[in-house]
């Protein structure tokens, strides 16, 4: 979402950070921990699950890749070995194709002006892009860029991310729309709630091994949800990510979340962050 103040980002700035971890290969055949544990079946996990409590997670930073630093991102999306990203801001919207080692555009297309760019998913090769408060989305193909179609809903646009079979829509509310990404229809909601309070202000969204990972606009926490119910199983503390050498005064929220499943690598930015982080995470004590 949306034009968030810079000096409010001074609190919500340390915001930060990525996830990954489970036993597995590594990417130079060695055994490494998994990026993203699975909260709900390891040890600590069923405890909590059981309580109905979310698991509590903190990261370790894996790697670092540049940013662009002038990019409102809204929307991020693993493809291809780099990332397709979504921009917002009236004027300065737009879908990109960006290297990961440096950052580099590689391809970008511009949204119309009055249009205020919001969340991203990408479904085989289509990409499926939100506008704020226009209640209109755009369908491009993921590989050149061509505008194919646009779509309607209801109410804003926040993020969006996919299980392979529904785009699923937050809208700043507690609310996550499950939607036919052939007809657009919504085919079922489910209400955020973290022991039995629903979380509002759901931003950008990330499906990873069966949960939506979701960014809080203004907070620090990133949220890991059964999609199936709409519990929060786990929160990811994102404090300290971005150094406080890194803020500028344009320096803005934590937002964009990538899952890269063959290799399990999680990323995360901001908007208007010069970085972003692979991270691991790991179980709070």
């Amino acid at each position: 979402m949306k034009n968030a103040n810079p000096v409010s980002w001074r609190c919500a700035a340390l915001i930060p950070v990525a996830l990954l971890a489970l036993v597995g290969c590594g990417r130079n055949g060695t055994e490494r921990a998994l990026s993203v544990p699975a909260s709900p079946h390891s040890a600590a996990g069923a405890d909590a699950k059981a309580a109905g409590v979310p698991v509590r997670y903190t990261f370790e930073v894996v790697a670092t890749t540049p940013h662009d630093r002038g990019a409102f991102t809204q929307g991020l999306v693993f493809r291809n070995g780099g990332f397709l990203e979504s921009t917002g801001l009236n004027g300065q919207s737009s879908l990109r194709e960006v290297e990961l080692k440096t950052g580099r555009v590689l391809k970008q297309v511009s949204i119309a002006p009055q249009y205020f760019g919001e969340g991203l998913a990408v479904i085989g090769d289509r990409a499926f892009l939100l506008t704020w408060q226009h209640g209109k989305g755009f369908v491009y193909d993921a590989d050149t860029f061509r505008l194919e179609r646009e779509f309607t809903y209801t109410g804003e646009g926040w993020g969006l991310t996919t299980d392979g079979r529904s785009l699923i829509l937050s809208d700043g509310t507690a609310r996550l729309r499950f939607l036919d990404p052939a007809t657009f229809v919504v085919t079922r909601t489910v209400e955020v709630t973290s022991e039995g309070k629903p979380v509002e202000h759901l931003n950008e969204l990330e499906f990873v091994r069966g949960e939506v990972f979701a960014n809080v606009w203004m907070e620090n926490e990133i949220l890991r949800i059964d999609p199936a119910t709409g519990v929060v199983v786990g929160v990811i503390d994102c404090s300290g990510l971005l150094p406080r050498t890194e803020i500028r005064p344009d320096t803005d929220v934590l937002n964009g979340i990538a899952y890269e499943a063959t290799t399990d690598r999680l990323f995360l930015t901001g908007k208007r962050w010069p970085k972003i982080y692979e991270v691991r995470l790991k179980v709070k004590p």
